[in-house]
């Protein structure tokens, strides 16, 4: 029975562009939703612009214009952005609708109805430059609890601790620089601290990731406050009801922005109705992707809401980390700070869709762009592995026999092992763990790129006798290569559809990889996939540059925020060795003929090589990229005059090759076609 499912991307602010933080977020999501289509399962991918606060407001007036004018454009411009990476919202739509303010007076009503809303004096914080009282992200400091200075006023970016933005050291207004003053004025609160014991149990439900639930658990442990849901005019927003100078904070109706988006799509279709989606009892699935640094909203204060007012939960929260580029925050001085809309004036979507998705793990870690490893990871996977094997069966094919498959698979063991890793692929997919579905994915093109190398068909062709071998060894590659599009439509679907063309079959569902194509007459081969171009990617990063050293923390309302992380210093270089050091080193080509974990070590693999004279054991730190089963049969490179090291787990005699910036982002070196195990690297 297939699953119902309603999915959500966090709301971009709409007084910025769209960059490589939303991105991320948005392309993970987008891949979530069209795994799910390919698996049969009804999806509806809804979001919207975060249009009200004071930033907006303010940004509106810098600019002459109204905040209806403001929120108009950036909304045309973001959807724009989002569409040329082929991210499909099926409705994508504004917090400033009759909607939103609908439920938003709603959900306010139920609440105050049922005794959680109060009111109560606070001493805020005052800009008496500009007359204004300043909003949390308006006011920053030094942190009452680490003493990290330019913090603003809701929470530290260094210690992560919370507070009210009265409790920071020596406070300056973002807007004016004025040190801002204290007044007292009325407030509206959510008695936040009546869902103590439901979200406690509600965190360990499976709703979040278990290291999301264990940072929450400290929230609550610490004793949940009462959440302050109202701001002083002047505000862009919505006015609570009942009130003629007090708004709804944008963190009550960004989320509900959720449910009004999804209530203009049932509107303008027609084919269900909201409460199918958001009643309290129902099998639908509600599915929220985030960034973790807006956690605190979407984990506690949403699902609060939502159980006081009536309506369901989030079945699910899916979060991820931040965006660094070569390891360091996003620069607009380095022109690693990226809009969209410059990427796509230099390249093609699906190369970000394909890194974003082969370095995401499912977990909040963050994701890190190596501008190298980026094209290198593109050329040689995409190009080098996947369309390969399509573009050497495909001229045999049409050349020799009009097209035609063969009535055989050539090698069932190969197809099996490509079918067998489905269930893996999908577990993969769905818990966001696309780099290891990726790892699965090229492990079987890189089996099927040895398999066609050993059989030569360039070889056996020059024997008529063996006109039939070659059309099924071509027949076999072709089918191996419509498995691999069928795994990888959800990251690129525009490859998918020309390969669908080329293979002359209707739209692939994860259905089709049941059965092989057998007596099938393909199309004529045409490219798939550009390598990417490393001057190409240059010429992004030079447009990207300016000269402001600010860095955007990305952590307004609804946008994902980057963060920095150790990274190589510019003055960093390595040792020198002289070539005649290096000439003594001896790469052979190796065989893996055996792969298992080692007992007792988090990170060791034990791999027995065929290194084409003996067999030996090399222990190598690959476990967390790795399933050992399936490098089995896989060639690397090992080598092979190292001095065997006596380690507590055995001897290890030699050491594989491999690249990357470690842990599941660790890749194993492969020779090229037609290498034997034994051969002498150079």
């Amino acid at each position: 029975m297939s699953r119902r499912i309603l999915v959500t991307s966090a709301l971009p602010n709409a007084n910025g562009s769209i960059h490589l933080g939303h991105l991320l977020e948005h392309i993970q999501t987008d891949v979530w939703v069209r795994f799910q289509r390919l698996r049969g399962n009804p999806t509806i991918y809804v979001c919207a612009d975060d249009t009200h606060g004071t930033a907006t407001m303010l940004k509106a007036e810098e600019e002459g214009i109204t905040p209806e004018e403001l929120i108009e454009r950036v909304g045309l411009e973001h959807a724009g952005d989002f569409r040329g990476f082929l991210i499909e919202h099926d409705n994508y739509h504004s917090t400033h609708s009759d909607e939103n303010k609908y439920y938003c007076e709603l959900i306010y009503k139920r609440l105050k109805d049922r005794g959680l809303i109060f009111t109560r004096e606070v001493e805020q914080l005052y800009d008496p430059e500009r007359n204004i009282f300043l909003a949390d992200r308006f006011v920053t400091g030094t942190c009452p609890k680490c003493s990290s200075e330019e913090q603003y006023g809701d929470n530290c970016q260094e210690c992560g601790a919370t507070y009210d933005a009265t409790d920071l050291q020596d406070p300056r207004s973002v807007i004016s620089g004025a040190i801002p003053i204290l007044r007292i004025s009325e407030h509206y609160f959510f008695d936040l601290p009546q869902y103590t014991n439901m979200l406690t149990t509600w965190l360990r439900s499976g709703a979040v990731q278990r290291e999301v639930a264990n940072k929450l658990d400290e929230w609550l442990k610490a004793g949940l406050r009462a959440w302050d849901i109202s701001r002083d005019a002047p505000y862009f927003g919505f006015l609570i009801p009942g009130t003629t100078d007090k708004y709804f904070y944008v963190w009550v109706d960004a989320p509900i922005g959720y449910m009004a988006s999804f209530k203009h799509y049932v509107e303008t279709r027609n084919e269900l109705t909201f409460d199918e989606f958001w009643d309290a009892e129902n099998s639908t699935e509600v599915h929220h992707f985030i960034g973790k640094d807006i956690i605190n909203f979407h984990a506690l204060l949403w699902p609060a809401m939502l159980d006081g007012a009536g309506f369901r939960k989030p079945t699910k929260i899916h979060t991820h980390g931040f965006i660094t580029v070569d390891g360091k925050k996003m620069s607009k001085s380095r022109g690693t700070f990226i809009n969209a809309s410059t990427y796509l004036e230099h390249l093609e979507p699906e190369y970000l869709r394909y890194y974003f998705a082969a370095k995401s793990n499912g977990t909040i870690d963050d994701i890190d762009i190596n501008m190298t490893d980026f094209v290198q990871r593109v050329n040689s996977d995409l190009v080098g592995k996947v369309v390969n094997i399509a573009s050497r069966c495909a001229g045999f094919l049409t050349k020799q026999f009009d097209g035609q498959l063969a009535d055989r698979l050539h090698d069932e063991a190969l197809w099996n092992s490509g079918t067998a890793i489905k269930d893996t692929i999908a577990a993969c997919y769905e818990s966001g763990d696309t780099g290891k579905a990726v790892r699965e994915i090229m492990a079987l093109a890189d089996r099927t790129n040895q398999y066609i190398a050993r059989q030569e068909p360039w070889t056996m062709m020059k024997d008529p006798d063996q006109r039939d071998e070659v059309q099924a060894v071509c027949s076999q590659g072709i089918n191996i290569f419509r498995l691999l599009v069928i795994y990888l439509k959800p990251i690129l679907p525009q490859m998918a559809e020309k390969a669908e063309t080329f293979l002359n079959v209707a739209p692939l569902s994860w259905a089709d990889l049941e059965t092989p194509l057998e007596n099938h007459t393909v199309n004529s081969f045409e490219p798939l996939f550009a390598r990417m171009d490393s001057k190409a990617l240059e010429r992004v990063v030079e447009a990207s540059r300016d000269g402001d050293e600010e860095d955007d923390g990305g952590n307004a309302a609804g946008e994902n925020g980057v963060e920095n992380t150790a990274g190589e210093s510019a003055g960093e270089t390595t040792a020198s060795i002289e070539i005649d050091e290096f000439m003594k080193v001896e790469l052979k080509v190796a065989k893996i003929v055996a792969a298992e974990a080692v007992k007792g070590a988090d990170k060791l693999l034990k791999l027995t090589l065929d290194v084409g004279d003996h067999q030996r054991h090399v222990f190598s730190g690959i476990k967390a990229a790795y399933d050992p089963a399936s490098l089995v049969g896989r060639l690397t490179v090992v080598v092979a005059n190292l001095a065997p090291r006596k380690m507590r787990f055995g001897v290890s005699d030699g050491m594989v090759l491999a690249a990357g910036p470690g842990g599941s982002d660790i890749f194993l070196i492969s020779p090229d076609e037609g290498a034997e195990p034994g051969m002498i690297v150079r």
